[in-house]
């Protein structure tokens, strides 16, 4: 019984392990995170902390703690089954489990001590500091590769809304005249930007387009100081992340590091950011600031969206670019600005504009089995969904809306989105809890409806819609959220 119960423990800890590094690589490996601004924190009681309890008290009172092992395993399991966000099996991960395994043993053999928590977090540590080591020889590598290309020109954009966009616009329009590289997917991170620097980064590239995101102060100033771009665009700045930022201003301060480069020559800075013009920094926008130090400014003005473009006059200049929503003109925008500064006429940024894709789940349209489906799962802003309902509601047939609302946004925004799409859609799907109530409060109730699964999405996707449908998904939410 006591080898069936030492085979069990190690069971137990693997699985206990699984759990616990599968939310800390959700979180970027913050361990607070997963602690404090977990959506989901009632997963900790259900699949750690109460069957850790349950495991110990039954370890010590009797030789049946293998049962309750096999329990949890079949409670992990059904966990595990909804996940769309599974664990990735990568190399820190591989590192955790072996230094898992090796704490358990010697618990289990030297001490005769079956515990769970002192290795799960020993092998955290160890974790974290065997990163540490291997973090500072990837950034070395990547800073020598980037002090051996001199010629490379290196732009680096941020924003709270939008970043992705505007660096594969950038990309884009800069194909015209240079060899142009950018960050792959929403790749905007130190660690991220170094690894793509080091295994992508080709050898014949002339510009270099770097995204870089930020969860608190400090995150942009340490990407901005080791790639040094030359030219930086600030996108516009909204209440993005604000659970972590606390004010709008620690926003605004977070994303104008990007202007601490040792190489900087220009920086276009949407008028959200409140700063005032100089040699090096121009601002963009609509004017809609009152802030009479903002001018003077390249002007948007005259923006026209619909299914099929969008149009807008930039310095009295007209574009027009198959992208959608009328957000969009403030992000092309920028990326002419940026093409503008490094010596492409607005001939050659017109005729790249009439070969730009969309970027990939960012208001893409797609056209299946008579209806028109609108993809804007990976964007989770207040000002973007906004857009997005207004597009939806130029379509002359049925309007249906399949959204989780704003992910890390107070409630107040929410509101605002509950409403906006009671006006415009007939059917209002909600994915998951996060933000069910507050859509049951202000969605006629014959509009909502509500999936526990997105493996049911299939399924009433067949059932609610029909031809002539518009299907917009706003935001998508993986299941830990």
């Amino acid at each position: 019984m006591q080898l069936l119960n030492l085979l069990f423990y190690f069971v137990f800890l693997l699985a206990m392990g699984y759990y616990a590094i599968t939310n800390l690589q959700w979180y970027g490996y913050k361990l607070e995170r997963v602690v404090f601004h977990h959506t989901k924190a009632w997963w900790h009681f259900v699949y750690f902390l109460i069957p850790y309890a349950l495991y110990m008290f039954v370890d010590y009172a009797s030789d049946y703690a293998f049962a309750v092992v096999i329990a949890y395993l079949a409670v992990l399991y059904s966990w595990y089954k909804g996940l769309d966000k599974p664990l990735v099996w990568t190399g820190r991960v591989k590192r955790f489990y072996a230094a898992l395994l090796l704490i358990g043993l010697l618990m289990a053999l030297a001490l005769g001590h079956h515990g769970v928590l002192i290795p799960i977090f020993i092998a955290y540590g160890i974790s974290v500091f065997i990163e540490k080591l291997l973090f500072a020889g990837f950034k070395r590598k990547a800073a020598e590769k980037l002090a051996s290309r001199e010629d490379l020109i290196v732009v680096g954009v941020t924003a709270s809304y939008g970043k992705t966009s505007i660096k594969n616009f950038i990309a884009h329009l800069l194909g015209a005249k240079y060899r142009t590289y950018a960050t792959p997917r929403s790749v905007n991170t130190l660690g991220g930007v170094m690894k793509d620097i080091n295994d992508d980064l080709p050898d014949d590239t002339q510009v270099y387009v770097v995204e870089m995101g930020a969860r608190g102060e400090g995150d942009i100033a340490e990407i901005a100081e080791f790639v040094n771009p030359h030219v930086a665009v600030v996108g516009k700045i909204g209440p993005a992340h604000i659970e972590y930022f606390k004010t709008l201003e620690n926003i605004r301060n977070t994303k104008m590091e990007i202007l601490r480069s040792k190489r900087l020559e220009k920086a276009f800075v949407h008028e959200s950011a409140k700063v005032k013009p100089d040699e090096k920094v121009e601002t963009y926008g609509k004017g809609e600031s009152d802030e009479e130090q903002l001018a003077p400014m390249h002007r948007i003005d005259d923006v026209t969206a619909d299914l099929e473009k969008t149009c807008f006059a930039l310095d009295g200049t007209r574009f027009c670019a198959s992208i959608l929503g009328a957000f969009n003109a403030e992000n092309l925008a920028a990326a002419i600005l940026v093409a503008r500064y490094l010596g492409i006429d607005d001939e050659a940024i017109q005729k790249r504009l009439a070969s730009l894709q969309p970027v990939a789940h960012r208001l893409q349209r797609i056209d299946a089995g008579g209806k028109v489906i609108l993809d804007d799962s990976f964007n989770g802003n207040i000002d973007g969904m906004m857009a997005s309902f207004d597009l939806a509601s130029t379509h002359e047939g049925r309007k249906v809306l399949i959204t989780p609302g704003l992910v890390e946004a107070d409630e107040t925004l929410n509101e605002q989105v509950a409403k906006r799409a009671n006006e415009v859609f007939d059917l209002i799907i909600v994915t998951g809890d996060l933000n069910y109530a507050i859509f049951k409060k202000h969605v006629d109730n014959d509009k909502l409806r509500k999936l526990e699964s997105k493996a049911q999405m299939e399924a009433m996707l067949a059932e609610e819609t029909r031809g002539g449908d518009l299907i917009l998904f706003a935001n998508d939410a993986p299941s830990f959220v």
